[in-house]
């Protein structure tokens, strides 16, 4: 176990700036790789030049979010009981916290992917589908979610487990080895002078290249056997009844906050679809834009997760304390950089996508509108990650559903009838401006509960 008391003494030993970066630095390097690969999709498919292909694509990512929710729940539990267990020395709770996340991951992957296809239609059509873009549509996310979702789910799964030990380089690689391979793919499978699929192919793209990043991950486990905690030894489901609680429990809000964003997206999407299909492939393209700022914070927030779990079940609150404020200084930077540039940019970079001036159109006024509480998203995400980190899960659960789903509907109607089509979009400015409220309010009690300790 020498080699594992040497990545952990990132956790412990090392300055702690120098420790913040080298965990969010690769973490970061792999959302951002993650986003380009989900941005080629909405790239190569705009290029068609088809608004129905574009829209497609958009209605079809609030079933791909969903897969997100599953992983985390069990990626993100996982991951922190396995850093707060190496913070105790206590190896062998790791190893097997690591192989029932593996199989309960997996396990909930298949049910998810089989409850797709026997719901698809009505599932699409809430999304937002269309009579014009439900064949197309279903066509992606047979690839993407029916075929390929227990693959998207493992990826993001053993990327957090490997990242839980010290690991974010390993992670960082599988993860971008698959974001590479699904942009080469991209261009040979949408575009029509090679194999012309549409959003189809940038499905099977998609699918293709999680399968060769969960299975890079399942190599990279078999090959550091011995000098791993992580495990997906089967065996090891013995000890389920053990640890499946503490997993649940702790992945839940991660999870929670997913699913509700499921929802919002969707909800949103419904709302918008009741104007024109050029609106609803602009929003396709500001969801894109818009997740620069949001992948780069929970890429903090992931690379954090290990280092703030460690160090407070090691007792180290002081150390803890100074790498979240860190991070927090990192994510807000970043975000309010793009927050600049976009409402500086916002019809360049619309008109990247697609070669449509209308759907353009929409989408430079919607991205103005959208970004700008993006700064305040960004401390959002770490502090939910440090409440799970810290054991106070009921806090990080209010600020995930507070951020996603609660406030996001009963806005949509207020807003939409305001400001027509528009206001739709102000929702989300309006919902991370009154989470980051409630975060702070309980992050400063929780200080001042520790200070009267």
């Amino acid at each position: 176990m020498d080699s594992i008391e040497k990545r952990t003494a990132i956790f412990e030993t090392m300055p702690y700036r120098r420790a913040v970066c080298k965990q969010i630095i690769p973490a970061i390097t792999s959302q951002m790789i993650a986003l380009v690969y989900n941005l080629a999709d909405t790239y190569f498919v705009g290029m068609l030049g088809d608004p129905n292909q574009t829209a497609a694509v958009t209605v079809a990512a609030p079933s791909f979010v969903m897969l997100t929710a599953i992983s985390n729940l069990f990626g993100i539990g996982g991951a922190s009981i396995i850093a707060a267990s190496l913070g105790k020395r206590d190896m062998e709770r790791a190893r097997q916290t690591s192989a029932v996340s593996f199989w309960a991951g997996l396990g909930s992957a298949c049910l998810f992917s089989l409850i797709f296809f026997m719901l698809a239609s009505p599932i699409l059509r809430l999304s937002g589908a269309t009579d014009e873009t439900y064949a197309i549509t279903y066509e992606y996310a047979k690839w993407v979610v029916v075929l390929g979702g227990s693959a998207a789910i493992l990826n993001t799964l053993l990327a957090n487990l490997v990242r839980a030990e010290g690991s974010a380089a390993a992670a960082s690689f599988g993860v971008s080895m698959g974001g590479l391979i699904n942009i080469m793919l991209d261009v040979f499978l949408v575009l029509p002078h090679f194999a012309g699929l549409g959003a189809a192919g940038a499905g099977i793209a998609t699918a293709v290249s999680n399968f060769c990043a969960a299975i890079y991950f399942m190599l990279y486990i078999f090959i550091k056997r011995k000098s791993t905690v992580i495990s997906i030894n089967p065996r090891l489901l013995k000890y389920a009844s053990l640890h499946i609680k503490e997993i649940l429990k702790i992945g839940f809000p991660s999870a929670v906050q997913y699913a509700l964003t499921v929802v919002a997206v969707a909800a949103q999407a419904k709302f918008v679809s009741r104007y024109v299909t050029e609106a609803v492939a602009g929003l396709g393209i500001v969801k894109k834009l818009d997740q620069l700022p949001l992948y780069f914070s929970i890429g903090v927030a992931n690379g954090l997760l290990p280092l703030l779990a460690y160090n407070n079940a090691a007792g180290n609150h002081e150390r803890r304390k100074n790498a979240f404020r860190f991070g927090c200084i990192v994510s807000f930077g970043f975000a309010f950089l793009c927050l600049i540039v976009y409402e500086i940019f916002a019809e360049p970079l619309a008109g990247i996508f697609i070669d449509d001036r209308l759907t353009a159109e929409y989408a430079a006024s919607f991205l103005r509108i959208m970004v700008t509480a993006m700064p305040l998203m960004a401390v959002c995400y770490p502090m939910i990650v440090q409440f799970q980190a810290i054991g106070r899960l009921k806090e990080s659960l209010v600020c995930s559903v507070a951020r996603k789903g609660v406030l996001d509907i009963p806005l949509l109607f207020i807003l939409d009838r305001l400001w027509p089509l528009y206001g739709c979009m102000a929702v989300q400015p309006v919902v991370d401006a009154i989470s980051l409220v409630i975060a702070l309010v309980f992050y400063f009690r929780i200080n001042a509960e520790n200070r009267a300790v």
